[in-house]
């Protein structure tokens, strides 16, 4: 067994490549090697030769097994190195082109909208797509003849045959996240709900899927002078240039007194102006919560008062930047979307600019 050590071990030692290692140990710990043919001696043997020789065996067997796994990792090595010497790259060379995705205007639009609010102290509230009857109408003071309650108008989700429960809808507006944050928060609150909205109509300027961010603020000494001034705030930001607004008498059922918000701005050329010229453009509705809206969240009405707004993420993008037509939102053009899409490094921040 010494000399089948002294043998082994040396050879694998000057072992010149992988090829020659391998016949190696086939030779030495393979089915026919030296050492695996001494290992069918022991069936001779006595059981107190067995008891000698049989640990040497193993030990001899261990001891060459794990000089050629040792072997075999420095020949890896040294090849590797060996490719290395060989082989370079020139790393300034300009990296080849690989397409880049844009940011959808409607993306961009919320986190500029949320971002603005943000900033006056307004936190991100969200709510489930698919709302009870009385979330979406109910709770927000919409009686059971409003138009807004029609299959007409709202997408109704179907129930099994029989079950008389009160259907659910895809939610028409973002309203019913304001009444869940009231009940869960209660008041002082100001929170703005952006999302998905559904309505069952179909034009240039509506599509049956669309986005919404609402707006509520609620408090002891709140006023529609604080709903102006916020509103006024917002479109400057969001515009980049001072906007005034006009605030006409109009009704809503979650809201009283209600007002449609108009902007000022220009018509020139085919091109609408923000915050210049005579004419005006209406963007919003708005108004002070109802009474009954603030009891279905769970709020008395003789302690605390508040306003709500809400707008169209999808027609201010379009306002913004010149998008005529709401349908290409959701076209899946490529084309539209690298013309009109941001890059991801385009963040948008108050200190870094709209």
């Amino acid at each position: 067994m010494d000399d089948l050590r002294e043998k082994y071990l040396a050879r694998i030692a000057e072992a010149a490549d992988e090829a020659a290692l391998e016949e190696l140990r086939l030779a030495a710990v393979g089915k026919k090697g030296e050492v695996s043919l001494q290992m069918r001696e022991l069936g001779k043997m006595s059981a107190e030769e067995r008891q000698v020789a049989g640990p040497k065996l193993n030990a001899l067997k261990d001891e060459i097994n794990a000089a050629l796994a040792a072997k075999k990792a420095a020949l890896e090595e040294a090849a590797l190195d060996a490719r290395l010497q060989t082989e370079w790259l020139d790393v300034t060379l300009p990296a080849r082109d690989r397409p880049r995705g844009t940011i959808h205007p409607v993306s961009q639009v919320t986190e500029e909208v949320t971002a603005i609010l943000a900033d006056m102290g307004f936190a991100v509230a969200e709510g489930p797509q698919i709302e009870s009857d009385w979330y979406n109408f109910d709770a927000l003071n919409i009686p059971d003849h409003h138009p807004a309650r029609t299959e007409m108008d709202t997408f109704y989700m179907a129930r099994a045959d029989g079950d008389n429960r009160p259907p659910h809808v895809l939610r028409t507006h973002t309203s019913p996240v304001q009444i869940r944050s009231m009940m869960e928060n209660g008041a002082p609150i100001r929170i703005i709900c952006p999302g998905r909205v559904y309505r069952a109509d179909y034009d240039q300027t509506h599509t049956p899927m669309f986005h919404q961010v609402e707006g509520l603020a609620i408090d002891k000494d709140i006023s529609m002078a604080n709903l102006k001034w916020v509103l006024e705030e917002f479109f400057s930001a969001f515009f980049g240039t001072a906007v005034k607004t006009r605030f006409r008498a109009s009704h809503f059922p979650f809201t009283e007194p209600s007002a449609e918000v108009d902007i000022q701005c220009s018509f020139e050329g085919g091109q609408v102006k923000v915050g210049e010229g005579d004419g005006w453009l209406e963007v919003l509705g708005s108004g002070m919560v109802h009474p009954k809206v603030l009891q279905a969240g769970g709020i008395d009405p003789a302690e605390w008062q508040g306003f709500a707004f809400g707008m169209g993420i999808d027609r201010m993008a379009m306002l913004k930047y010149g998008i005529p037509d709401l349908r290409a939102f959701f076209d899946s053009d490529l084309r539209w979307l690298r013309h009109y899409g941001f890059s991801a490094l385009q963040v948008p921040t108050l200190h870094g600019g709209l």
